[in-house]
């Protein structure tokens, strides 16, 4: 019996395209094609940047947890850009620094809007498959998440838009293009609803409050048209959203617990000191435990303590005025600032803000040390790295030290971008700069005092910065129409409050922005106010704190810290200096006790840690890459003898002969008797003739030596 095989042509009756233009590029949206068993997909283009954006929830809620499990994830594919990855296995691992911030650039904004109550696993996932260059993938994967959830069955009370702001030439730009971005004095990521502003993340030189906040309105403006066009495809074709199981602490419960033991509370919490607020609450803890565990079980004793601090903090603000370590509403907590605490290290400072304290160590190191990127960005190498730790001791934990997570990263990236406008320029100060953050004690701010931390450690390394930068934060308390807003917040503080608004900056403006909340938005008047704090904040913590303690970059490097030095050759002399197989750079480097970089641009950089030795390596290239002058007196080595003389070299590949007659400055009758093979000479370039032979004197450069010392002496 014959077999017969046949199919139907898949026609896709659900497939749907939609289009707008955003910044003078169509954003086309396809559905109904890809991803069939997704809550919710859809394949966003951004000019020839294509990002596919799925988002999967669980059936049921999680059982024993007290938050709400969202993932997202950002995921490079390096096809997009047309590259093969780099590793041993040619495919990409772990995702990238830039993959883990922009997941959570993404996580920011979406997250407030999500049901606080639900338990349900949701899991975001864009995937980028094609990159043009002035097209961001980030800001595409941002509204693509937006529309999937937007016409997903997944409860959330979206949608939100977002866009990057850049200021060229002093006008704001939205979505600047490639060649904008590099000419940008700003680089402001902004997401919005309709009506509030729900995420800033935003890296800018030296720019002010007031044009910053401009350019958050502007972005607004253009976020609104990208809210309506998803809203649209909404209407069309939007799932009705799921029901989900409320995981609400059980109401009676917790007004049973207040009634009980708010006092006991209040008093527990009503200390400066992280310690001994935690010391105070696990008695309350153990009686909560005693009392209710067997019958509601550890998540929801979990929960009641988190719900009970956080009614004592929220109502002590905004009916009392009263922080919980007594401090004023704008009081910063104590300061202190201090350098050079490592002595072998190429500089280090520590600063400390209440029970918060940051250690930073700055290395620097040749050219080579640059980071290799493996990402889709345009730039190859990373000049400028900065590493943030936080070891579970900083908060009393008793466990071992875990490889950084996102947190960590993402720290690490903002401390990062505040430096990064007043870093001199590879010309100005060849160094790779690596900075590591020491995280020693935390309660609340850390990123901010890495950044004043990481100024003092560049300015203890002899780092030329163009100016010291200060980060601090600025936390809120909403309720209905009412707000409040408090200068530099603690850890219970930025745990039960809405908001943590990260300013880092300099006197002269702005340098980094972080903004993370828990409510559905700001308003324009919460960020102008969180503004005009932050810069009052940084201002005091600059000239108060950090000046005083080292006023300007130390003018001399560490001794410990090598000694950089660069010149210019002309590019055809690059194989030269490099010689065969790399000879002539390798012999350089060994005699010299140096390490050579050689760009391809004819930059080359000289790192030694006795200057001398660099030096003396910069000379030598000197001596290769330019043509020999008559007159000039060189340090060669003897290569040959013959009767008449000796050859000399005095650069690699050039080579001169010393007569007999001007060997010594008394008659030489034998040149063995003078020199052998391998001996180091002074020699003078006294002639090169027609045909580019050169001739050397011992003589008269021995001559010009006692010349000059009788002349100085």
């Amino acid at each position: 019996m014959a077999l017969e095989f046949a199919s139907k042509h898949e026609t896709f009756p659900n497939f749907k395209t939609f289009e707008m233009e955003l910044a003078g590029r169509p954003l086309v949206v396809e559905t109904g094609k890809m991803c069939g068993l997704s809550n919710g997909s859809c394949l966003v283009r951004y000019g020839e940047t294509a990002v596919l954006c799925n988002v999967t929830m669980s059936e049921k809620p999680r059982d024993g947890i007290d938050f709400f499990p969202l993932s997202v994830d950002f995921e490079e594919k390096l096809y997009s850009v047309g590259r093969i990855p780099g590793s041993f296995m040619r495919r990409e691992g772990r995702p990238g620094e830039k993959a883990i911030l922009t997941s959570r650039v993404v996580d920011r904004p979406i997250r407030p809007l999500f049901p606080k109550t639900m338990r349900n696993d949701v899991c975001v996932t864009m995937t980028v498959m094609s990159v043009d260059q002035d097209c961001s993938p980030e800001i595409t994967g941002m509204i693509g998440t937006s529309i999937a959830l937007s016409i997903s069955d997944i409860p959330w009370a979206g949608p939100i838009g977002g866009v990057f702001m850049g200021l060229v030439d002093g006008q704001l730009v939205v979505n600047p293009t490639l060649e904008q971005r590099e000419k940008s004095d700003l680089q402001l990521t902004v997401a919005a609803t309709e009506k509030k502003i729900v995420m800033i993340e935003a890296g800018a030189n030296e720019v002010d409050e007031v044009t910053m906040l401009n350019a958050i309105k502007a972005a607004h403006v253009e976020i609104k048209k990208v809210i309506e066009f998803i809203n649209g495809i909404v209407a069309e074709i939007g799932k009705p959203k799921k029901e989900f199981q409320d995981m609400e602490l059980d109401h009676d419960l917790f007004e049973a617990v207040k009634a009980e033991y708010l006092d006991e509370f209040k008093a527990a919490m009503d200390t400066d000191d992280k310690n001994v607020r935690d010391a105070r609450l696990l008695p309350i803890r153990e009686k909560l435990e005693a009392q209710y565990a067997e019958q509601w079980g550890a998540s929801v004793i979990e929960e009641l303590m988190y719900k009970m601090q956080k009614f004592v903090v929220r109502r002590w603000l905004l009916d009392e005025g009263k922080r919980v370590d007594g401090r004023g509403i704008n009081e910063i907590r104590p300061l202190a600032a201090e350098v050079g605490l490592l002595p072998r290290v190429h500089g280090s400072g520590m600063f400390t803000r209440g029970q918060t304290q940051v250690l930073t160590v700055t290395t620097l190191g040749s050219t080579k040390d640059s980071q290799l990127m493996d990402d889709l960005g345009t730039e190859p190498y990373k000049r400028y790295i900065h590493h943030y730790n936080f070891p579970p001791y900083s908060v009393g934990e008793a466990r071992a030290p875990r490889s950084p997570g996102r947190r960590e990263i993402g720290h690490g990236a903002l401390a990062e971008r505040a430096l990064i406008p007043v870093l001199p320029s590879v010309e100005e100060f060849p160094y790779t700069i690596r900075l590591v953050s020491e995280v020693l004690s935390s309660n609340g701010s850390t990123s901010q005092a890495s950044i004043c931390g990481s100024t003092l450690s560049l300015m203890d390394a002899g780092v030329p910065i163009k100016a010291p930068v200060a980060g601090i934060s600025c936390g809120l308390i909403t309720e209905g129409e009412r707000w409040m807003t408090m200068l530099d917040i603690q850890g219970v503080e930025d745990f039960h409050g809405d908001m943590d608004f990260k300013v880092g900056g300099t006197h002269k403006g702005i340098t980094a922005i972080q903004m993370d909340i828990k409510i559905d938005g700001l308003t324009y008047e919460i960020i102008e106010e969180a503004f005009e704090k932050c810069r009052k904040g940084r201002l005091f913590i600059l000239d108060e704190i950090m000046l005083p303690v080292i006023p300007a970059p130390r003018e001399q490097l560490s001794k410990y810290a090598p000694k950089m030095l660069s010149m210019v050759i002309p590019v055809d002399k690059i194989k030269d200096v490099i010689g065969k197989g790399g000879k002539v750079i390798q012999e350089i480097c060994a005699n010299c006790n140096c390490k050579i970089d050689v760009e391809e641009d004819g930059h080359v950089f000289v790192s030694a840690i006795d200057v001398d030795d660099a030096n003396r390596a910069i000379h030598t290239i000197k001596t290769i890459v330019e043509d020999p002058e008559v007159g000039a007196i060189y340090k060669g080595r003897v290569t040959r003898l013959m009767n008449f003389g000796a050859f000399v070299e005095i650069a690699p590949g050039k080579e001169g002969l010393v007569h007999i007659s001007k060997l010594d400055t008394k008659r030489v009758e034998r040149v063995e008797d003078v020199v052998a093979v391998g001996d180091e000479l002074i020699v003078m370039v006294t002639e090169i003739d027609q045909q580019g032979r050169i001739n050397l004197s011992r003589k008269d450069a021995l001559a010009a030596i006692e010349a000059k010392r009788k002349q100085q002496g």
